[in-house]
This record gives C-alpha cells, structure tokens and sequence, in this order.
C-alpha cells in the first residue's frame, strides 16, 4: 500500500477527522472510504485492523482509530 486510507461514516465527528487528515497530508496521499455508502469495504477495514471509525490506516498497515464515532458492527447496521 503506498497511501493510507481512512475509513469514516459520514458522521459529523469523521467529517472533521477527514478535513483534518486531508490539510495534514494531503488529497494525494489518503484515499478516502465512506463507509456508510460502501459498505463492501467493511471487511476490507476488519481486516485492516480498524474497529471503530474514523480510523486512518496507514502505508505500513497500521490501524490508527481517531475518536470514537462508530464501531464497525454499528456502520454495518
């Protein structure tokens, strides 16, 4: 992987958490997953290692959860 990508709901809390990851490094190095309207890429994040969104995941595949805005099991619905 050589962006990261982070992973949000849509909700007002990940919404913020996605303008700030974008200011702080940029459009072209994160791709950006809405959740809420792809939910084929939930497992995706499982597997990543992401169990609450927002989370930002990094090119090393770390799995950084920003705030609590919802867990994955809550986005699936």
């Amino acid at each position: 992987m050589t962006k990261s990508i982070f992973y949000h709901a849509g909700c007002p809390v990940c919404i913020s958490a996605e303008h700030d990851i974008i200011e702080l490094i940029g459009t072209d190095n994160v791709e950006i997953v809405h959740l809420g309207q792809d939910k084929s890429r939930i497992a995706e994040a499982e597997k990543a290692g992401v169990q609450s969104v927002p989370a930002l995941v990094t090119p090393k595949g770390n799995a950084l959860h920003i705030n609590f805005g919802a867990s994955l099991t809550d986005v699936r619905g």
